[in-house]
């Protein structure tokens, strides 16, 4: 039998790994495609040849095909969908799935302080689903930012909280993807933290109006290991934003909240539609994370 696209490219990162030339994977596409991811996860920044590049960006093009990227016009208002009364509601949109998906103007991701996404192989993490689908090219990129303001700022430097970040978005749907480190909550809630969530979501905002960005998804940040209250950071979320579109001369064309849980479905459907609410189904059943 012929070697499939998926099957040459993980034998090049095998090749690539060193460590890892010789694993050895059960011949069934789910295992393959865990142990490419893996190998795509713990990789180090670093040069990759050109040909293994576009056989990584084909594999992954065939991905988005396979998983069906989703267009803005896809996705209703909150006026539309919510019958919301929210002056902003003809530019803001809640979505339930994946993120990487979204063939929108950007996608914002949850990083950490390093900015070279999460090497934790298959970890179901937005950051890790973000880099998996988006190439190692957004890894490099991440890199490259990083060590350009380290020697600006000193070899110890780490991202700031709320200072974001736009790189390519490579192999995603979106053209660009908007690091932000979100707060961590490591003491009870109080108003430095939540300022220091409303300044994530003020300044990607400011950043995509800089980087002529008229769409952009949030995901939910800060509410996974961070630890920010689900609740308490929709409401920031939700209030951040319109303050924002209500100043913003109509510029952003739309922006998007994108949960994965339905709980966190159900916080911004109340706060958004303000009342019983006409949300379309996303697909089929329950939203899974991205399969590797």
């Amino acid at each position: 039998m012929p070697a499939t696209l998926l099957d040459r490219l993980l034998e090049r990162f095998k090749e690539d790994s060193g460590e890892y030339r010789d694993l050895a994977v059960p011949d069934d596409v789910f295992s393959k495609r865990r142990a490419l991811r893996s190998l795509m996860n713990i990789r180090m920044p670093r040069p990759m040849d050109a040909a293994t590049l576009a056989l990584q960006d084909a594999y992954l093009a065939e991905r988005l095909r396979e998983r069906g990227p989703v267009s803005l016009a896809e996705i209703p208002t909150a006026a539309e969908a919510l019958g919301s009364g929210l002056a902003c509601a003809g530019r803001v949109s809640l979505w339930q799935g994946d993120i990487t998906r979204l063939a929108v103007d950007a996608i914002v991701n949850a990083a950490n302080s390093q900015m070279l996404g999460c090497f934790v192989p298959c970890h179901s993490c937005i950051d890790n689903c973000i880099h998996t689908f988006a190439g190692v090219q957004l890894r490099a990129e991440c890199a490259r930012k990083m060590e350009a303001l380290r020697e600006q700022y000193g070899p110890d430097w780490e991202q700031p909280t709320a200072v974001p970040m736009c790189t390519g978005g490579y192999s995603l749907p979106a053209r660009k993807v908007v690091h932000v480190v979100g707060p961590i909550v490591d003491r009870p809630l109080d108003a430095a933290l939540e300022g220091q969530l409303a300044a994530c979501y003020r300044n990607t905002l400011d950043l995509c109006r800089a980087e002529g960005l008229r769409s952009v998804a949030f995901c939910c940040i800060s509410t996974g290991v961070f630890r920010f209250p689900a609740d308490r950071a929709a409401q920031i979320a939700v209030e951040t934003v319109a303050a924002w579109l209500a100043r913003d001369e109509g510029f952003m064309d739309r922006v998007i909240f994108n949960v994965f849980r339905d709980e966190d479905r159900a916080l911004y459907e109340r706060l958004l539609g303000q009342g019983e609410t006409r949300l379309p189904p996303q697909g089929p059943g329950a939203p899974k994370n991205p399969k590797c």
